[in-house]
């Protein structure tokens, strides 16, 4: 008897996610929002604001200089994509998601040539302000198992709501946005383990006990696994 192939793992696409923090120690917020009941990837779950890299985060950032504070750990584990589209899709997802504007105060920047006109890249020339890539922290990464069908390879960046400009969306395509404490989200809502993950490395960094190195969040045979890169 002939035993049917197992399908092959999907490839798992390039993807930034944001941690907006706002305020300190115990009352210390993270900002999330719950996907929809019809979403095809964690229907009813509350995330983190992101998604997948776009070809157009990638053409944007290619004319803008990475911050320094860019770790060599994104530079050497970037995959497929380079530092300045993960980064640049980091503050587009949020803006589409949240309507908060990840940026810092630059009146002569311009958006990059043939971009001006699309929703991120025209807010911040309104603005007079210049994307906020040296206001993103990198601190983990996850991969989504192979049995799923749709799979991301997510590189997780923090925050200070502080250098977040504008109103929440009253929807998008998260629902019920809201500011939640950092040490109550895994009690109060739900949330996957991968999220749960990320909330301890939040509290990590604040805490000031995070090391140099970056958590990976991933599976070997359905289990998860955290090695650090």
């Amino acid at each position: 008897m002939t035993m049917p192939e197992r399908p092959k793992p999907v490839r798992p696409r390039d993807a930034a996610s944001v941690v907006l923090v706002r305020g300190a120690g115990p009352a210390a917020e993270v900002l999330m929002g719950r996907r929809r009941r019809k979403a095809a990837f964690l229907p009813n779950i509350y995330v983190f604001p992101g998604g997948r890299v776009d070809p157009s985060d990638i053409a944007a950032g290619r004319a803008m200089t990475l911050p320094d504070v860019v770790s060599e750990s994104l530079t050497r584990r970037r995959g497929s994509t380079p530092p300045h589209g993960l980064l640049v899709a980091a503050i587009r997802e949020t803006f589409e998601e949240t309507g908060l504007l990840i940026a810092e105060d630059d009146p002569t920047w311009r958006a990059p040539t043939g971009h001006a006109e699309s929703p991120l890249w025209h807010a911040l020339t309104q603005a007079r302000a210049a994307p906020g890539m040296g206001r993103l922290r990198y601190v983990a990464r996850a991969i989504t198992p192979t049995m799923s069908p749709r799979r991301f390879n997510t590189r997780f960046f923090m925050a200070d709501a502080e250098h977040a400009r504008g109103n929440l969306l009253p929807q998008s395509e998260l629902l019920d946005l809201r500011w939640v404490r950092l040490t109550e989200a895994t009690r109060i809502l739900p949330i996957v383990d991968v999220t749960e993950f990320v909330l301890r490395t939040v509290a990590a960094h604040l805490a000031g006990e995070a090391g140099q190195r970056i958590p990976l969040w991933h599976y070997v045979g359905g289990t998860a696994h955290v090695i650090y890169e």
